[in-house]
């Protein structure tokens, strides 16, 4: 059918929403043109809601208008209709519906490959690819298509790869021309965020100058080597650096959203007060010298002491509050506070941010001028493809009060860009990392815009990429993206590298005293280490009380009923399905690597649980049941191995720094894994 796209305004998201729009109307053998028997209309309708908010109705039998309260909800509306072509939906069949944006903020985390906060060739080796627009072109589209508003870039000090300052010239170390590129590439990245709808932050660590200047003036000397931790340099000359590049980098770019702040690093040694007054003097004080307003990310703070290691307190609490309802800045001032400190991805339940738990002192009474946003950090799964909607919509469901804006989703450790995990004769029809891992950026965004998406949704995708399979691979995957959610409840962690839970890694674990020498998280540790769900019963409390627990409480028994209950769904579904086809076959590989993980853990528990009760009991049976269990268990590593050394490297991981060569790969723990089976045998 021929049919024609009218603009209502000229604006660069409806114009992208159009072609965009366009591109699948042609892919579904449509003719896009005038004159046309059919008709698209884009309209902005401010009645229609909020900025985001979008709907689409039929003024008769021949024409579709979507409506958006801005720019952004008409662009919204645009991708949604083009979804429902992609789907092979008929022209004359398009749903009328309309969508709220849930959250206003909706943010990506992505750290820069440049100065970066850690070193490690799993970072450094995407600096091409991350310089490269067309990497930014398809990474944008996808916030676009998955409802992400806000990409947020993170470096130590990204200010002197964007300009020169002009009180300290020797702190950027690159010739004009050389820097005449980067700024290119900056306003380049800028305008295609824009016109996606995606506003663009930066956000550094303090206290920082450039290598060069370090160098040069021997000014905050451990910034020439990036060395993050301990005390830092708040000379008058490094206040008036960071204060004059934070104004010049706003003034030459005005495509540029805002920046962030952070109570941290190399703010060893100061109390909270003096890091607020400091950022206050610096940052805070730059921005306002600006030709224009910028808006602001304020982290909370990571301390509540004058040490760097993470610390909470209701005083700190109350003191950064009243610090920035007091910054006459353009409001809401996002604070991030890290869900659950580094993992995220584990219980809904809010048990901690970095340092501690929290006091209710942010948002009772409701707050003035600031929102709460959570970080919604991963440090968890990296390799395989992942997905629960139920845990995201449980997760605003319990968290998503008024005084919270929304959510960043993203890691540390890992930067989406060059896929350095696959092997390279296995690779499918994915050009950079992100694309793998799509699911992932599905189920979060469209669930943080809407969180009603129902799973058909979601479903109606993989039918769409992969044919009539695509229904049993959802929910096997699903099933199987549980397993990360539950181990990470069972084992309380902290920062990055005290969990990995893909691959039973807590490398710098504060837990368990037994077996130190490995990073692989052996039996004895699970019998040991706290919980952080608070539903959840550890083993060791479990054997100790017995079964006397509540029924909404998750006992080691019943949570290894239920990963064994889903691993087994999964591989069900999954039975006798194979496919040559690399996209389909890595996706098939990584349902079935969840699915034994989901056994590994079934069996690990109940061998815990065996090997406690006869450690407290001295029964012999009970040994024999948790050398019976934990043998089981090492089937089921060997199965995980199986699938996955097809398709995936021995590749550098940031949590194994130190161990070894510092990479990882299933195979490189049947050791461990057997090692747990003579730790029984030997009580």
């Amino acid at each position: 059918m021929d049919v024609r796209i009218v603009l209502g305004d000229q604006n660069s998201a409806l114009a992208y929403g159009a072609a965009r729009l366009k591109v699948a109307l042609a892919s579904a053998g449509h003719v896009v043109g005038e004159p046309a028997p059919a008709t698209i209309a884009l309209e902005v309708a401010p009645a229609t809601g909020g900025p985001e908010d979008y709907r689409i109705v039929r003024d008769g039998p021949a024409r579709v208008v979507v409506r958006g309260g801005g720019p952004s909800g008409v662009m919204y509306g645009a991708l949604a209709l083009a979804d429902d072509v992609r789907a092979g939906v008929a022209l004359d069949k398009l749903a009328e519906r309309d969508e709220q944006a849930r959250f206003p903020f909706r943010a990506i985390k992505f750290n820069l490959p440049w100065m970066s906060y850690r070193k490690g060739e799993s970072l450094q080796l995407h600096q091409e690819t991350v310089r490269d627009l067309s990497f930014w072109t398809a990474f944008l589209d996808m916030m676009a298509d998955n409802r992400f508003n806000v990409l947020s870039l993170w470096g130590l000090h990204p200010f002197t790869l964007m300009v020169r300052p002009t009180n300290f010239p020797e702190a950027c170390g690159m010739s004009d021309a050389e820097l005449a590129d980067w700024r290119r590439f900056w306003t380049s990245l800028f305008a295609l965020a824009s016109e996606r709808g995606v506003e663009t932050y930066l956000v550094n660590w303090n206290i920082f100058v450039s290598p060069e200047l370090a160098k040069a003036r021997g000014l905050a000397a451990y910034s020439a080597d990036w060395s993050y931790f301990g005390e830092g340099d708040t000379s008058d000359l490094v206040k008036q650096y960071t204060r004059e590049c934070v104004t010049q980098v706003i003034d030459e770019y005005p495509g540029l959203t805002g920046l962030g702040i952070t109570h941290g690093e190399r703010m060893g040694g100061m109390t909270p007060r003096q890091r607020q007054d400091w950022l206050v003097d610096t940052v805070i004080a730059g921005m306002k010298a600006a030709k224009r307003p910028a808006k602001l990310i304020h982290r909370a703070p990571l301390s509540a002491g004058t040490g760097s290691g993470g610390s909470t307190a209701g005083q700190t609490e109350r003191m950064t509050r009243a610090a920035m309802e007091a910054m006459d800045l353009p409001a809401p001032i996002w604070v991030e506070m890290k869900f659950n400190w580094s993992h995220a991805h584990s219980s809904p339940h809010l048990v901690q941010v970095h340092g501690g738990p929290l006091t209710d002192a942010y948002w009772n009474p409701p707050p003035h001028g600031y929102r709460i946003t959570w970080m919604a950090r991963n440090e968890d799964i990296l390799c395989l493809r992942w997905g629960e909607p139920d845990f995201v919509r449980r997760h605003i469901a319990l968290n998503g009060g008024a005084h919270v804006g929304g959510y960043f989703v993203g890691s540390e450790c890992y930067i989406p860009a060059v896929d350095y995990l696959t092997q390279p004769d296995h690779r499918g029809d994915w050009q950079y990392a992100f694309q793998r891992q799509w699911f992932f950026y599905r189920v979060w965004g469209r669930l943080l815009y809407a969180p009603d998406t129902p799973d058909a949704a979601f479903a109606a995708e993989f039918i769409r990429r992969y044919g009539e399979v695509g229904a049993r691979l959802f929910r096997a995957l699903v099933l199987g993206s549980r397993m990360p959610l539950r181990l990470a409840s069972l084992y309380r962690a902290t920062w990055d590298f005290t969990l990995y839970a893909e691959g039973f890694l807590a490398p710098a674990s504060s837990g368990g005293s037994f077996d130190q020498s490995s990073p692989f998280l052996s039996v004895n540790e699970l019998i040991d280490h706290a919980t952080l769900d608070p539903d959840y019963v550890s083993i060791r409390d479990f054997v100790a009380a017995g079964d006397t627990w509540r029924d909404d409480q998750v006992t080691p028994p019943r949570l290894a009923d239920a990963l064994e209950r889903d691993g087994l769904e999964a591989l069900a579904l999954l039975d006798g399905v194979t496919s040559a086809e690399p996209t389909l076959g890595s996706e098939l590989a990584d349902c079935r690597a969840w699915a034994h993980l989901s056994l590994y853990l079934a069996e690990k528990v109940r061998g815990g649980v065996a090997l406690q009760r006869f450690r407290v009991e001295h029964d012999p049976a009970h040994r024999a049941d948790a050398v019976a269990h934990l043998t089981r268990a090492v089937e089921q590593w060997r199965a995980v191995v199986r699938e996955t050394e097809p398709w995936y490297r021995v590749a550098p991981l940031l949590h194994l720094a130190g161990h070894g060569d510092g990479c990882f790969h299933w195979s490189r723990f049947v050791g461990d894994v057997l090692r747990d089976v003579a730790i029984a045998g030997a009580g």
